[in-house]
């Protein structure tokens, strides 16, 4: 491949040549000269042409290149090179350009490869020895230290493993793997060193099948077609036959050379390379990786979306979403010395409770004596106090969990969350619930992409399939297939391509099979460079999904115009053929007429270089986007605040439940109500400024005035509040009303961010 691209620029650079070289002979007055060089510089190429031809036919392919070659021919053999050089020279520009379009990044496994373990410690009795991978036997003993990847697959035999599967299954919370249990290959080690007993050799391993995977499915793939050739069975005989007439009936083969010349199917040629290097162009201002016009006309033709899950519509790691705690307990307290505690581990679920208090910026203390019970938690001494944190089977032992732990353990259940367990001095005081979150810009990217044309959007993941229909339920999405290996996914990429054009969009090492088979994969790139990004198509090298709309949009765009270019192109040529065949343009003049009209679809194929047409009012700075998206995070904080008020008024009564109130109440009155009289009265009248389409304000207004309306009754309800009028019914009154308040807060503030996008790219 390299090798031909290099002959074509050879031959591009010949033409220039001879042509500059002719020129001058003329102008030195030696036409026959002139004649000579031209024809000289023209035989290569109609040579390079003939052997192309011929392999195409011998393929069962047929292109109008065919009518560039009789023209060349044509030419030299009636005495016009020319004619045929420059006929030479626009077939030859038109292949390195269609070149430059379709080349497209090596597809090589280098991250895979590189990642994949060459040695493994292997035990022979109490001797352990650093062996090659490839001499690994089934039944072998393997030492896997800590943050080592396991080299091939086998059976635990230590007591405990904790393994991180993420690489494959995508799942982010590293699993507990006990005596007896499985560990795959290419999988990591996230706790301590533990021992496993093969049962396949590197070559029958699972992360040696993800290799195979996506060599197969790189190579099994069509390289992309011209729009040309799709037009060739019709315009190459209507050619020949204008061509045949015009010399027929005119009796002078030079009308029907004039006819071949015009019929030169450089529009067809030209105009999609073009438009596609200016739709790659485009897509790459915008952080969007295409790699050649194949991937941008597949991507234009998309009909199905295939997402991953994790880290593709999700953030892809452990988050705090909720603190539950025991009656009388204190979020924030708990929290904190939970993280105090949990500074001490290296787990990747201690380090996002960390950065939990970090965000609601809580003091820590440095922990002391600090104890790791394997797979279960820490125990040690933060501030003087005896602190435990871990799963609920170490805090609780054999007895019933208590009635609140109970409803934190369901509650977690439901959100698919892991749940961390605290106690303090022996007394369990609250849990903390850590889960993969939805990214925000994740509707916006789903309602886009339907926006956008795509008629179908599945969800295809390993992780379970409560959590996945969990994410699946709040975007929208058409289908969930959930419990997928990597060779699972293949298949569905397969089945979905097989009745439409689909694109896959992934970001790990488990997704690079399916994004390798499918018609178009995109990879989302911008935490580092993975397996994922060598095997896409296109690789999103910004942490945003909402690119994936764009580059659809941006291909269709850039497909249309090269669509528009060729109808063009050659209709302007069809009138030229008509001129020509009456006689009214020689071969010369038809040659620069052609010159012409290919000038004119270059630069309407050019226009896919820019993004269409656009309001031309000023967009939202993004400093001021930015800021406003920051008050949003610290409003996040006051909400979690009432969501913790109105669980603890289950259990709350007298004076206690009205202080729960007052709380709530005056986190309202402080925090949100002037929040959302800020944006009613200052932003918003500055954001129908900026907005082609203000209507969605007006909804966006019609909220605010809810929320208002809700933090009245809950002032009315507080106001004058006493603990005898605590009754159960009023209670519930509060927390109807606080919840109300919390949740359309919450969705409000998300409908906000995405007018604050649109704002900012106005």
């Amino acid at each position: 491949m390299i090798n031909e691209r290099l002959a074509r620029r050879a031959l591009i650079l010949t033409t220039l040549l001879g042509l500059v070289l002719g020129g001058a002979a003329v102008l030195a007055r030696h036409p026959a000269l002139a004649g000579w060089i031209w024809a000289a510089a023209t035989v290569p190429v109609v040579i390079a042409l003939a052997v192309s031809i011929v392999c195409d036919l011998m393929a069962g392919r047929v292109g109008v290149d065919a009518i560039a070659l009789l023209a060349m021919a044509g030419g030299l053999v009636f005495g016009q090179p020319l004619a045929a050089i420059v006929v030479a020279i626009m077939y030859t520009g038109g292949r390195v350009l269609e070149d430059y379009a379709v080349s497209r990044a090596e597809r090589n496994l280098k991250t895979l490869v590189d990642r994949a373990p060459r040695m493994a410690h292997r035990r022979i009795e109490e001797t352990i020895s650093d062996v090659d991978i490839r001499n690994v036997k089934v039944a072998d003993a393997i030492l896997v230290r800590a943050g080592e990847i396991i080299p091939v697959d086998g059976l635990i035999t230590s007591p405990i493993a904790i393994v991180d599967e993420s690489a494959l299954t995508g799942e982010p919370i590293p699993v507990t793997r006990r005596a007896g249990e499985s560990a795959r290959s290419g999988t990591l080690n996230a706790g301590d060193t533990f021992e496993i007993t093969a049962t396949a050799t590197a070559e029958e391993s699972t992360y040696a099948g993800i290799v195979r995977l996506v060599t197969a499915a790189q190579t099994a793939k069509a390289p992309f077609i011209r729009l040309a050739d799709r037009y060739a069975l019709l315009l190459l005989p209507a050619t020949i036959l204008v061509s045949g007439l015009a010399w027929a009936l005119s009796g002078d083969p030079i009308r029907g050379l004039a006819v071949l010349v015009v019929a030169t199917p450089c529009p067809l040629i030209l105009a999609a390379p073009v438009a596609f290097i200016a739709g790659v162009s485009q897509a790459a201002r915008r952080g969007i990786i295409i790699k050649g016009g194949g991937p941008l006309d597949a991507l234009a033709q998309t009909h199905t979306v295939l997402f991953d899950k994790t880290g593709t519509l999700t953030i892809g790691g452990a988050r705090l979403i909720a603190v539950e705690t025991a009656p009388n307990k204190d979020a924030d307290e708990v929290l904190s010395l939970a993280a105090s505690l949990e500074q001490a581990s290296q787990h990747v679920v201690a380090a996002a409770i960390v950065n939990a208090a970090a965000a609601r910026r809580l003091s820590l203390h440095m922990p002391q004596q600090v104890h790791e019970v394997m797979g279960s938690g820490l125990e040690g001494l933060v501030a003087g106090r005896r602190v435990r944190v871990g799963s609920h089977q170490l805090i609780f032992g054999a007895r019933k969990p208590d009635e609140w732990a109970a409803r934190a353990l369901r509650r977690a259940s439901w959100r698919s969350a892991l749940s961390v367990f605290v106690a303090v001095d022996d007394r369990v005081v609250g849990a903390l619930l850590l889960a993969d979150e939805l990214r925000k810009e994740s509707p916006r990217a789903i309602q886009s992409l339907r926006s956008a044309g795509v008629a179908r959007i599945v969800m295809v993941t390993g992780d379970h399939a409560d959590a996945a229909e969990t994410i699946a339920a709040a975007l929208n999405i058409d289908a969930v297939l959930s419990d997928r290996v990597p060779s699972d996914k293949v298949d569905a990429v397969v089945m979905e391509s097989r009745l439409h054009p689909t694109l896959m969009v992934g970001d790990g090492i488990n997704d690079a099979p399916a994004l390798a088979a499918a018609d178009v994969g995109v990879a989302l790139g911008a935490r580092g460079a993975s397996a994922s990004s060598e095997a896409a198509d296109v690789v999103i090298v910004v942490d945003r999904l909402d690119r994936v709309s764009e580059a659809v949009a941006i291909a269709r765009r850039a497909r249309r115009i090269a669509l528009q270019s060729i109808v063009a192109g050659m209709s302007l040529s069809g009138v030229a053929m008509a001129f020509a065949a009456f006689g009214w343009l020689a071969p010369v003049a038809g040659a620069l007429t052609q010159e012409a009209i290919d000038v004119a679809v270059i630069l309407n194929a050019l226009r896919a270089l820019t993004p269409g047409w656009r309001s031309r009012r000023a967009g939202l700075p993004g400093k001021t986007a930015h800021a406003l998206s920051d008050e949003h995070r610290l409003l996040e904080q006051e909400l979690d605040k009432l969501r913790s008020i109105s669980d603890a008024l289950d259990d709350a009564s007298d004076q206690r439940a009205v202080d729960l109130i007052l709380s709530a109440h005056a986190i309202i009155e402080e925090s949100i109500v002037p929040h959302e009289r800020e944006d009613e009265t200052a932003l918003y009248p500055r954001l129908s400024k900026l907005l082609v389409d203000i209507h969605g304000l007006s909804a966006m207004s019609r909220a605010h005035r809810e929320i208002l309306h809700q933090a009245r009754l809950l002032a009315r309800l507080a106001h004058g509040l006493r603990a005898e009028d605590a009754d159960k019914y009023l209670v519930r009154d509060a927390q109807r009303v606080i919840g109300s308040i919390e949740a359309l807060v919450r969705i409000h503030n998300a409908q906000e961010e995405d007018i604050y996008e649109e704002a900012t790219s106005a």
